[in-house]
């Protein structure tokens, strides 16, 4: 979910509204490479959990997920307007970008969906792609700035702060003894994370919001190694008091505030910590950057 996909809606409701219609979104289960090149499957951007309670909060209708399995990557495109779109949904006007492409094979464009909409009853919209910083927002651009670890830029594509979920676990409590008690959060191999680093951010704890002074890497001071080591994602919440072993958790990238480093020695790396989560409380005090 990208400015794209957020315009592509702005525009259904708007259209939905204007004709006293409902508006609809129509979506995959999966990204289609999971099905079509299962060995080429591009780190995703969110769960598909939090993908529909991203759709479900800019107030559509009805969303349908459609299962992208094999049998309908064969569907051509006439069979998928006729049976998704005016049997399943009964259109009356269809909104995608202007570079869409639908059916086996990918036959089907903005053209062709013109055309079926001229037989089949419906009007067919292609919107041109929306541009960030002078480029498309798109999910290969997305991901190539989560691997580069710019925040900013991402959350300006996104349209909100990337963000990681995952359930606390139990770590090794070094952080208890260091002076900042840190959550050890859960990773999905299968979402798109940034670089190792220290960042700050915020994390959600049901529905209450604290400032996070977030720690993605192997630990090398304690002997984590960057070559073999797995990823650890923790976070510090400022001003969070109780307990949160189980607890699910939205880790929220604001800005990234350096590299993880090895220190030479424990008082060295809290002398720093206290540095990190003094730029996580300013950057906090900054209306503009949260």
């Amino acid at each position: 979910m990208h400015l794209g996909h957020r315009a592509l809606i702005a525009r259904t409701k708007d259209e939905a509204r204007r004709r006293g219609l409902v508006s609809a979104v129509v979506t995959w289960d999966r990204h289609p490479n999971a099905t079509l090149r299962p060995d080429a499957v591009p780190l995703l951007l969110s769960t598909p959990e939090r993908k529909v309670q991203l759709i479900e909060e800019l107030g559509v209708d009805i969303l349908l997920v459609l299962p992208f399995d094999r049998e309908l990557s064969q569907w051509p495109p006439e069979r998928f307007v006729r049976d998704a779109l005016v049997n399943g949904l009964a259109a009356r006007a269809v909104v995608v970008g202007q570079g869409w492409r639908f059916g086996h094979r990918a036959a089907g464009d903005v053209a062709l969906l013109s055309e079926l909409g001229g037989d089949m009853g419906f009007d067919a919209e292609g919107l041109p792609l929306v541009t960030v910083a002078g480029e498309p927002a798109s999910s290969s651009r997305v991901r190539g700035c989560i691997s580069a670890g710019d925040m900013v830029l991402t959350r300006a594509l996104l349209g909100r702060p990337f963000a990681l979920e995952g359930r606390v676990v139990p770590g090794d409590d070094r952080g208890a003894s260091l002076g900042y008690p840190t959550a050890n959060v859960t990773l999905d191999p299968a979402i798109a994370a940034p670089p190792r680093g220290i960042y700050a951010g915020r994390a959600w704890v049901e529905d209450q919001v604290y400032p996070a002074a977030i720690s993605l890497g192997v630990k090398p001071t304690f002997g984590g190694d960057p070559d073999r080591s797995p990823l650890v994602l923790e976070a510090f919440l400022l001003d969070f008091v109780g307990d949160l072993y189980g607890a699910d958790l939205r880790i929220e990238f604001l800005e990234r505030l350096r590299d993880e480093l090895k220190f030479d020695s424990v008082d060295e790396l809290v002398a720093q910590m206290d540095r990190d989560v003094t730029a996580t409380r300013r950057l906090h005090d900054r209306p503009e950057a949260v």
